[in-house]
């Protein structure tokens, strides 16, 4: 390692990583295999800094008071998404305010929507399901919401299931940003905030929607479903059946340029 990579360090939870600039702390601890939880990132697109699960405290200190007592002041609070990495940073990420807040989050998440994992046909490979056993949430601990979302099952290909979006934006983004068709948007504001298609049925199969758009093939929970090819793999042989979520860091890094 030159002088230079030397010095582009920060440290997570007292470990330092590495990182080169322009990175981001979650860019910098994926790529260092150090999982911090997120739903909204993704290493393709933009950062979007919207779930707040990746919230990190940065820079946190300890004062020493008169009569000899120590205090810890806490550092700003950040998306660790949005955040530049910078040298010699020191990060929180694994406390317990922060694990305490991510399962409220996780929580409030899991009522709001009607998450029935023993059904759904992303159990085993979602990213909810995974980061709500990575935490421990053990009961959803706010009453159920019961929101009323309709199935959409319009498309050829591809089956909408409205009842288990969490908002993420990720195929928004992705329809946006990679497939440039724009399928995708939210609309209301509040508890009435719904994901939609650009359509003037409301329709996902009345858009341009393909099976083979990245947009397709993004959702970390099981809205966006292919027809035909569901439960391919069984419960026990999915993703996070064998190895929790947070074993999978370097899947969420960011891609190597090609030199």
């Amino acid at each position: 390692m030159s002088d230079t990579q030397e010095t582009n360090c920060f440290f997570l939870d007292d470990e330092a990583i590495p990182f080169t600039p322009g990175q981001t702390i979650i860019q910098a601890a994926l790529t260092a295999g150090k999982y911090i939880p997120h739903l909204c990132y993704h290493p393709e697109f933009k950062p979007h800094g919207s779930c707040k699960l990746c919230t990190v405290r940065i820079d946190s200190r300890t004062i020493a008071t008169e009569d000899g007592q120590t205090i810890k002041i806490p550092g700003r609070a950040a998306a660790s998404c949005t955040t530049p990495a910078q040298a010699g940073q020191h990060v929180e990420s694994n406390i317990p305010e922060l694990l305490d807040l991510r399962r409220t989050l996780i929580q409030m998440l899991l009522v709001e929507g009607n998450h029935f994992c023993p059904s759904c046909e992303k159990s085993g490979s979602c990213l909810l399901q995974g980061l709500a056993y990575a935490l421990g949430v053990m009961n959803p601990h706010f009453p159920q919401y019961f929101s009323k979302r309709e199935v959409d099952a319009s498309h050829p290909d591809i089956l909408l299931d409205l009842n288990r979006c969490i908002l993420c934006e990720l195929c928004i983004r992705a329809s946006a940003e990679v497939d440039k068709k724009h399928v995708f948007s939210l609309s209301g504001r509040g508890h009435s905030k719904h994901l939609i298609c650009n359509a003037e049925s409301g329709k996902l199969g009345d858009t341009n929607f393909s099976a083979t758009d990245k947009a397709a093939n993004v959702c970390p929970v099981g809205v966006i479903l292919h027809k035909r090819h569901g439960f391919e793999t069984p419960y026990g042989q999915r993703r996070f059946d064998q190895n929790p979520i947070n074993a999978h860091a370097e899947q969420y890094a960011p891609v190597k340029e090609q030199v």
